[in-house]
């Protein structure tokens, strides 16, 4: 299996935590400046792991600047790196930066563009608001950059719908498996079967029946287990799909 999105330099003992549940390969996504570094690091070092490099809409505010531009955009030239992200807009952390969230998303789209690389988008909404996500949807649909992939699909339909007519992949992870999850889950049916991802985001996300605990990246199984039920798809079948998914979404060695 490979897990499409963690965040292995935030786990205490990242080695122990690749080999977990037969993991084959997993792509250990930047937030900032510090955590790309951590996450190419991570790829150099280890042959199963993969490094996305970018700037979070949450640390735009504190971190965004021409030298991390520019530390970025040099980074992501590495041959280990096999995207750009996350970035998007986040309405519920920081509400009132989306101006500023904006430039800095437009800017990782144009870099995914320069470096043929796809990007890896966060949207998160403020309760009951669809401000980012709409700004996303609009500005993906304005970029018009076919690759890339809606991290932690948040089941909103213009979103979804903007993103898929874009030729992106859409990647769910374990609040899939939630009981209050109604919309991811009728999002995870809509999907097409050759644009579906899994992911954890760990540490964070668990799915059930570890929820509530640090998330893994092998905790990624129960998300794929809980994605083939709701498609009535068998493990096996829904496992291979995903993963050559992957593989072509990253350019992933066979």
């Amino acid at each position: 299996m490979i897990d499409t999105h963690c965040h292995l330099d935030y786990l205490d003992d990242p080695a122990s935590a690749r080999g977990e549940l037969g993991l084959s390969a997993m792509i250990c996504v930047g937030a900032n400046v510090q955590h790309a570094r951590n996450a190419l690091a991570l790829a150099d070092q280890y042959p199963d792991v993969y490094a996305s490099v970018g700037l979070h809409p949450t640390d735009v505010a504190a971190e965004d600047s021409p030298q991390t531009r520019a530390e970025l955009e040099a980074i992501s030239s590495r041959p280990r790196v096999v995207a750009i992200g996350e970035t998007g807009l986040d309405d519920y952390w920081a509400h009132d930066q989306l101006e500023a969230q904006r430039s800095a998303f437009e800017w990782q789209l144009n870099l995914g563009r320069r470096r043929d690389l796809p990007v890896i988008v966060h949207t998160r909404d403020a309760p009951g608001g669809e401000r980012a996500s709409l700004g996303c949807a609009e500005m993906i649909r304005a970029a018009g950059w076919p690759r890339g992939i809606l991290h932690c699909c948040n089941g909103h339909a213009g979103l979804l719908r903007a993103a898929l007519d874009t030729g992106w992949y859409v990647s769910f992870a374990g609040n899939l498996t939630y009981k209050s999850a109604q919309d991811i889950q009728e999002a995870a049916r809509f999907v097409p079967p050759d644009r579906l991802l899994v992911e954890t985001d760990a540490p964070f996300l668990a799915p059930v029946p570890k929820r509530g605990k640090p998330n893994r990246p092998g905790y990624v199984r129960y998300t794929l287990q809980f994605l083939a039920a709701l498609r009535g798809l068998g493990e096996a079948e829904a496992e291979a799909l995903t993963d050559a998914n992957a593989h072509t979404v990253y350019r992933l060695p066979d």
